[in-house]
This record gives C-alpha cells, structure tokens and sequence, in this order.
C-alpha cells in the first residue's frame, strides 16, 4: 500500500548504516498508516495515510469540522486511534502516553500559567523531568534567546503582547527538543498584521532548530506562507498533497481548486482530446475552452475547468482567437491597492473575477461599474478538473 504522498506506507527496513536506510527514516519520519478515528458512530478520520520528513515543516490545512485537529491530537497521544499506525522515527506510538511520546504540542490558547514568570514557564516541563539544575537553566536562557525573549524572563504573561506570549510557548515547546513539534491554529489569537510578521519569524526559528513540525490551521494564506507541503483534508480525507505551488495551481479536483485561494470555474464537455490540447464545450461562454495539454478522457466527458483570477485580463475590444474569451458588464470592484478585483456578469449570467493590477488597467482606461468589457485568458491558464 502506498500513501497519498507517494511514500510506501510502512515500508521494510534496509540493513544499518545503508544510507539508503537513512534516507527512507528521513523521509518518512512520521508515519500516519490507515489511520481511522470514530466517535461513537461518527468517523472523524477516514483511512489517512501521510509522511512526513525529518525538518519539514507540515501544514494540515481544512475548515472546522474537516478532521485535521482530531489528526493532531492522536499525534499528540490526546485521543487514541480507532484502527492504524502513527510511527515517528520508526517507533510506533499507540502504547505511549502523552507524557512519553517524543512530541510537544502548542496550543492555540499558548495556555501559559499566569501566576509565574517567562522563566518559570519555559522551564515548568524540564522541571517535571526533574533535569538538573544547571542544565536546565541553561536550556531556559537558550530557548528565550532564540525567540528573543531573553530579557522579558522575569515577566508574567499578562505584561506580555499577544505576539510575545506566543514566543514564549513556542520557547516551552522546544525547550524540551522534542523530536515532532505539534502547531494547533498558532497564529488564531494575533491581528492580521502581528500575524504576518510573526509566521515568517516562526518559520525561521524552527528552520534554526531543524525540528519536524506538523500544523494545523484553516487559514490558507498562513498554511502557503509556512508550510514547506501542506495536506489539504475535507471530511476526514486527504484531498492533495503538494507544495503550496502545486496545489494552488495545479488543483486535482474542484474543491481543491476553491478551498486553495479563489477561482473562476466553467463546466463543459471534452469534445476534442489530443497529447497537445483540449477543447470543451461550455454553455456559459460564446466560445469554446482550449487547454495546451490532453487529459486522455473519453469524448464528451463532463469536465470542469479552473481559471484563477490572477490570469484573466480585461480588454474593451473583443480579442482575437476563436477560444477562452467572454463578454459581459462590470458589477462589482474591489480596489486593493496593487490591483482591483472586477466582477464581470458574462452573458450567458456566468459570473468571472479578475485580478486586475493598478498598470494593466491604466492601459484600458479603467473600466467602471456598467461598463461592458472582454475577458479572456490563455491556453495555459486553465486546469482541467474531472473531480
């Protein structure tokens, strides 16, 4: 059985010191095999089966509800596993109790003790450890300083921003060098701005450490911004499994295509599939859709084609070429400030955003709310989705 990242789920082990065996620990440092959680009747996770390398930053991305915390906390030991395997670097964890597995786990809450010091709560887990005392003062200063919250260790947490309470729980996190570090929703609590700066602060902090990390969030921009591969999950399933790269533009189904960033899809029917183009039928436009690749489907096969709207361009003269254009009037924009967002209503009623920058529409002076406008894309702007 293979998982949906390609890896062989569960692999056999390779003779010590074969580097072919290291390389197969790293890239399967975590191991989720067929893993299902119920709860009660319900099935929360279905079957998944993910790994993930040794250092990689990894992002669960999905809405409430779609089974990525649930995932998490059977990582983290915090609910038990249904049916299937969780290894990490080969061991597997379904015997261990939380207290004894090679994992810390951040909450979205930070959950710091408000009645001690920064100090104290960086160094409340090694304490419980009961490591020694210089060693453990040492291991404080060092985790403070690399989140550069060395001089607010005498603070209590409410004297600290929401930004540098964060800090301090991703110190008491790493503090105890645990082999997978576990992110739950850790930016929820910061403003927009805060939240912006601190995710790439956050990536370099752990990118120093070299720990493996699995987060969870559902927010799409802070999953592309972070994560080194994400794992897009609806209904307990995996959907895709790619760099942010690949799964924004190259969705393998229609709900990829949505949840990942905003897209303009068009239905329609294959009625020419060659090695080199596609063309389909589509009752929403005047014309017909043409991609520059083949799909090897059968004639007549219903596809639905995903055009993002960065790669639509407005024109007010109809473009030449007999495919992937529309006309239709302006409803609605947004400006942005580098760009606008058009809404055009085509006329067969199909509604089309575009992603218009502030230059290309000096060049066409500025279509307003009324005006009537083309939208057109090229052969390699569309993806053919048949999910």
């Amino acid at each position: 059985m293979s998982d949906q990242s390609g890896a062989p789920a569960g692999a056999g082990t390779l003779p010590p010191g074969n580097p072919a065996a290291a390389d197969q620990a790293a890239e399967n440092f975590v191991q989720i095999v067929d893993v299902v959680k119920k709860f009660g009747e319900t099935v929360a996770v279905k079957g998944v089966n993910l790994s993930v390398k040794k250092g990689e930053l990894f992002a669960l991305l999905g809405s409430s509800g779609c089974g990525k915390s649930t995932l998490l906390r059977m990582l983290a030991g915090l609910e038990t596993v249904t049916s299937g395997k969780i290894l990490i670097d080969g061991d597997d964890l379904a015997q261990l109790p939380p207290y004894r597995r090679p994992t810390n786990m951040m909450f979205q809450s930070y959950a710091l003790f408000p009645h001690m010091t920064v100090e104290s709560n960086v160094a409340f887990g090694l304490k419980q450890e009961k490591v020694p005392k210089a060693e453990l003062r040492e291991r404080v200063h060092a985790a403070l300083e690399l989140v550069q919250m060395g001089r607010f260790a005498q603070r209590k947490p409410h004297q600290l921003s929401g930004g540098q309470q964060q800090r301090v729980a991703l110190a008491r996190s790493l503090v105890k060098r645990p082999k997978l570090l576990l992110l739950d929703e850790p930016m929820s609590a910061l403003d927009k701005q805060i939240r912006q700066r601190t995710q790439i602060e956050l990536v370099n902090i752990l990118d120093q450490v070299g720990v493996t990390c699995i987060m969870v969030t559902h927010d799409q921009e802070e999953a592309m911004t972070m994560a080194g591969r994400l794992a897009v999950m609806s209904e307990g399933e995996i959907v895709q499994i790619g760099t942010p790269n690949e799964v924004y533009e190259y969705p393998n189904s229609r709900f990829s295509a949505e949840f990942i960033g905003s897209t303009n899809l068009f239905d329609g029917n294959v009625v020419e599939d060659e090695p080199d183009h596609v063309y389909i039928d589509t009752p929403e436009l005047p014309v017909r859709l043409y991609v520059s690749h083949g799909i090897t489907g059968p004639l007549g096969m219903p596809v639905t084609i995903s055009v993002r709207p960065e790669r639509i361009a407005l024109t007010r003269k109809p473009p030449e070429g007999a495919f992937n254009w529309g006309k239709g009037v302006v409803t609605n924009i947004a400006y942005m400030g580098g760009y606008s967002l058009y809404h055009v209503k085509l006329d067969s009623g199909k509604m089309v955003v575009a992603n218009v920058s502030s230059l290309a529409l000096l060049e066409i002076e500025t279509p307003t709310w009324g005006d009537e406008v083309y939208v057109r894309w090229s052969a390699s702007a569309g993806v053919v989705l048949t999910s």
